[in-house]
């Protein structure tokens, strides 16, 4: 799998995520922004930190990390799958 694909099943995931359950048209900006961390970042605990981040700042509403960690190992997944590694 390559990284436009890899990049375009994430935003599948987190738009079928919908952790406010306004709709998946409404997160564009946050998964745009957790996109990138996923280029970055390897962990799924930091990821999931990033995650509560990024939405918590957009929306002022607090996601429990635990629900942040299921979605980020979705997505490390997704990036391994996309680099080979499993």
């Amino acid at each position: 799998m390559e990284i436009r694909e890899m990049n375009r099943k994430a935003v599948l995931v987190l738009e079928e995520w919908d952790p406010f359950t306004i709709g998946s048209e409404g997160y564009e900006t946050q998964i745009a922004d957790v996109i990138t961390q996923l280029g970055v970042l390897d962990h799924p605990s930091d990821l999931a930190k990033e995650i509560q981040s990024i939405y918590k700042t957009s929306f002022e509403k607090w996601i429990p990390l635990e629900r942040c960690v299921d979605i980020s190992y979705k997505l490390i997944a997704l990036k391994y799958e996309a680099k080979h590694i499993i």
